[in-house]
C-alpha cells in the first residue's frame, strides 16, 4: 500500500498519479488524511492521559507516605476515572487504526511518471516489436485442433477429472511442458537468479502482503477450512519470503526464480477468446522476482524486460511489448509491461508475460526493508515478471510452427525434448 508519509507530504501528486487509472481517488485520499489526523490526535490525547496517570500514581504514593490519606483517596478516585478515559481512548485508537488500515488497503498503487492516463487496453502503448509473421499452411489449424490431432492435450479428460480449464497434458505435450519449464529455469539461472520452489498455498497474511487481498479474493481458490489460498502466481509466496525482514544493503539486489502451477478462477470468462489454452484455471509458470534498492529498481525492470525478450527471441516467436496505461494496470503495480506473442492460426496477439515494478507498495505491506549504511531502515522496491507462462507460449509454438506433416520445435528446446518435431 501507499505510505502515509507520501500521502501526507505529496497529497496532490498522489491524487494526480492515481487519476491516471481513470478514476478520481481524491475522496479516498482525503479520507485517509482525516483518519490519520484523528488517529494522531487520539494518540496524543492517550499519551497525555497516560503521563497524567503515572504522575497521579506517584503523587498518591507520596501522599500515603506523608500520612495524607484523605487527599490520597481523593486522588485515587481521580485515577480510577482517568484509567476509564485511557481505556476508552485505547479502544478509540485501535478502531481508528483499523479503519485507516482498511481504507489504505482499498487504494491502488500510484502509477509512475512513465504511465499514461487511460481506461482500456486499447490505450496501451506498443514500445517494442520483434520478429516476422510465421509462414503457415493456408488451412492452418488452431492449437486446440492440433493438440487433439497429435494427442498433446486432452481438454475433455481434464473436464471429466476436475472441470473446464484443467487440461491433461499427454505424450509429447507433457514433455513439451517439462522442457519449457526446465528451459526457462535454466535461462534464469544463467542470468543470475536463485531458484526456489515455494508452497502453492499461502495464508491470508501473504495475500495481503503482495496485494492479492483484499483486491482479488474472488479470483483465487480459497480453502475456507484452513483459510489458505491457492496461488495465482509464484510472485506471492516468493515475495513473501521477505515479509517482516530487514535486509542488509549488501544483500541487494535479490534475484529469485521459481516454477509453480498457478490457479485462477477467472470468474466470468466465457467465449472463443478463452478457448483451448488461451485461458485456464490451472497452468504452469516460471516467475522471476527481484528485491531492489529504490534508486536501482527501474534499471532492474529494464534488465527483466531484456531477459524476457531473450526468451521470446530464442523461441522464435513474433512478439511485441506494451506499456500499460493506468486503467489497465494491476492494483499493486506502479509500471507494467506486457509481452504479447503472435498467434498465427488465430491471427491475434496473446499475452504471455507481465513484468512490473511495484516500487514500495508491496514492501510497505510486507514490512520489507533494508538497513542503509548510516543505520536507517528504508523500504525496498519489489519487481516481478512471467518468464514465462506456458499455456499461450505452447499455443503459439504449435500454431506458428505447423506444416503439412507436423510441428517443428524451436532449436533451443531440442536438448530438453529429446525430439525436434511432433
Amino acid at each position: 500500500m501507499l505510505t502515509l508519509q507520501a500521502i501526507r507530504n505529496n497529497t496532490q501528486e498522489i491524487i494526480d498519479r492515481l487519476a491516471k487509472r481513470g478514476h478520481d481517488r481524491s475522496g479516498d485520499i482525503q479520507e485517509v488524511l482525516r483518519l490519520d489526523e484523528q488517529k494522531r490526535a487520539s494518540q496524543t490525547s492517550l499519551e497525555q492521559k497516560l503521563a497524567a496517570s503515572n504522575n497521579i500514581a506517584k503523587e498518591i504514593g507520596d501522599l500515603f507516605k506523608a500520612g495524607k490519606k484523605e487527599k490520597a483517596d481523593a486522588r485515587k478516585e481521580e485515577s480510577v476515572a482517568l484509567k476509564e478515559q485511557i481505556k476508552g481512548l485505547e479502544t478509540e485508537l485501535a478502531e481508528l487504526e483499523e479503519q485507516l488500515k482498511q481504507k489504505m488497503y482499498e487504494i491502488p498503487n500510484a502509477p509512475s511518471e512513465q504511465v499514461k492516463y487511460g481506461k482500456t487496453p486499447e490505450e496501451n502503448e506498443t514500445v517494442f516489436e520483434w520478429g516476422t509473421e510465421p509462414v503457415i499452411p493456408a488451412d492452418a489449424k488452431p492449437h486446440w485442433d492440433l493438440t487433439t490431432q497429435y494427442k498433446l492435450v486432452d481438454f475433455e479428460l481434464g473436464n471429466k477429472i476436475t472441470g473446464a480449464g484443467f487440461p491433461v497434458y499427454t505424450g509429447k505435450g507433457a514433455r513439451l511442458q517439462r522442457a519449457l519449464i526446465n528451459f526457462f529455469l535454466d535461462e534464469a539461472l544463467k542470468a543470475g537468479y536463485y531458484e526456489v520452489q515455494p508452497p502453492i498455498f499461502v495464508n491470508e497474511a501473504s495475500g495481503y502482503g503482495t496485494g492479492q487481498l483484499p483486491d482479488k479474493e474472488g479470483q483465487m481458490y480459497h480453502s475456507t477450512i484452513d483459510n489458505l489460498y491457492a496461488i495465482p502466481t509464484a510472485e506471492v509466496p516468493i515475495t513473501n519470503i521477505y515479509r517482516d525482514v530487514i535486509l542488509r544493503e549488501d544483500e541487494l539486489p535479490i534475484k529469485n526464480v521459481g516454477y509453480t502451477p498457478c490457479f485462477r478462477r477467472e470468474a466470468g470468462s466465457y467465449g472463443s477468446h478463452v478457448r483451448g489454452l488461451n485461458r485456464l484455471h490451472q497452468f504452469d509458470k516460471v516467475e522471476i522476482v527481484q528485491i531492489s534498492k529504490p534508486e536501482n529498481s527501474y534499471e532492474a525492470l529494464e534488465g527483466m524486460l531484456e531477459h524476457v525478450k531473450g526468451l521470446m527471441q530464442k523461441l522464435g516467436l513474433k512478439f511485441r511489448i506494451l506499456r500499460l496505461c493506468g486503467g489497465d494496470m494491476g492494483f499493486a503495480s506502479a509500471l507494467t509491461y506486457d509481452f504479447e506473442a503472435w498467434s498465427g492460426a488465430q491471427q491475434k496477439w496473446l499475452e504471455v508475460s507481465s513484468t512490473s515494478n511495484f516500487e514500495t507498495f508491496q514492501a510497505n505491506r510486507l514490512k520489507c526493508r533494508y538497513k542503509t549504511k548510516d543505520g536507517k531502515n528504508e523500504l525496498v522496491h519489489t519487481l516481478n515478471g512471467s518468464a514465462l507462462a506456458l499455456p499461450r507460449i505452447v499455443a503459439c509454438l504449435l500454431e506458428n510452427n505447423q506444416d503439412e506433416t507436423g510441428i517443428k520445435m524451436p532449436e533451443c528446446l531440442h536438448p530438453y525434448l529429446g525430439f525436434d518435431r511432433i
